[in-house]
């Protein structure tokens, strides 16, 4: 019920009459009020004013799901929201989930995560309506072997998508870091159900700090807001977020990697440079020559022989 009184207020300007509010609703003016009371506890501004009905004039910085489906326009991404307050991590929902059936676009959303995981085992620092916490569920008709595209993919939208929004270039260290400044602004996390030739679902988390304060930042790290100096609206971030990883999913789904892999090289702060790439139990060294088409790193080492690299820890040495 609350999410139909939201979008009633939010597609009618000025004000609405409770009569016409409870008769579109089909409940009672008591009922209403009941409902209004609990929105403006959740933080919505709703104005009351007599003889002239309900307005509202501001809604909370919470990643609610009314919130993000309003005026999204996907076409799947985000059809359905799983929101939590609170969890674990986004990463574990999402595989039960997608065990479970869940539909490709499904999407999970946190205001923290005690839990959140990054690659290699890593924590990812989750603080409470800070960041933008998110996995998404996709279920591409592709090999198992061509998955590692998704990561640049998301990658590629994120840095456009911020971009786009606060007119900041973020950039890429392969695979899966987007960094602003030389630091860390957030990462990207990439895991799947598969099989020997089939890809049952994939899962793409992302994790990006937004309006962390600065001494709030853990070394290394940085916010949108420490570049932007002020707030950042989450909701105004994410549905461009969102929209830029359907159009170039379905960019990669009808025309392949290369586009995707393209305007990824645009991004690139690894191309060109001196890396060190640990891998287990070895390390690779010398010039990030290219990534291929399936998204491995294309390393050329002081032999001259060149050795691709499809997972790893990238230190640029210079």
């Amino acid at each position: 019920m609350r999410d139909k009184i939201l979008a009633l207020l939010k597609d009618k300007e000025g004000y609405v009459s409770g009569e016409d509010l409870s008769s579109s609703l089909k409940i009672s003016r008591q009922a209403l009020w009941k409902h209004i009371q609990e929105l403006k506890e959740e933080g919505y501004d709703i104005e009351a004013v007599p003889h002239l009905g309900y307005q509202l004039s501001g809604a909370p910085d919470r990643l609610f799901p009314s919130e993000v489906s309003h005026g999204l326009n996907t076409k799947f991404i985000g059809n359905k929201i799983h929101y939590f307050e609170s969890i674990d991590s986004t990463m574990n929902a999402a595989a039960q989930l997608g065990l479970q059936g869940a539909g490709e676009g499904a999407l999970i959303l946190a205001e923290s995560q005690a839990k959140g995981r990054g690659r290699l085992g890593r924590t990812w620092f989750s603080p409470k309506h800070k960041g933008i916490y998110f996995s998404l569920i996709l279920r591409p008709k592709i090999l198992p072997s061509q998955a590692p595209v998704l990561t640049l993919l998301a990658a590629v939208s994120i840095c456009e998508a911020i971009k786009e929004t606060t007119g900041l270039g973020p950039e890429i260290k392969w695979p899966n870091d987007i960094l602003l400044g030389n630091k860390k602004l957030g990462g990207i996390l990439t895991e799947l159900s598969a099989e020997t030739d089939k890809v049952n679902f994939v899962v793409i988390g992302a994790g990006l700090n937004i309006n962390n304060p600065k001494k709030e930042l853990i070394s290394g790290s940085t916010s949108l807001k420490e570049h932007k100096k002020e707030n950042i609206n989450r909701i105004q971030l994410l549905q461009p977020i969102l929209r830029r990883i359907e159009d170039n999913y379905l960019i990669f789904n009808k025309k392949g990697s290369a586009t995707i892999i393209e305007r990824w090289r645009e991004h690139s702060v690894t191309l060109g440079r001196r890396v060190r790439v640990y891998c287990q139990k070895e390390h690779v060294e010398g010039e990030a020559l290219d990534i291929d088409s399936d998204g491995g790193l294309l390393v050329r080492k002081d032999s001259g022989l060149l050795q691709k690299v499809m997972s790893g820890d990238v230190v640029h040495c210079r």
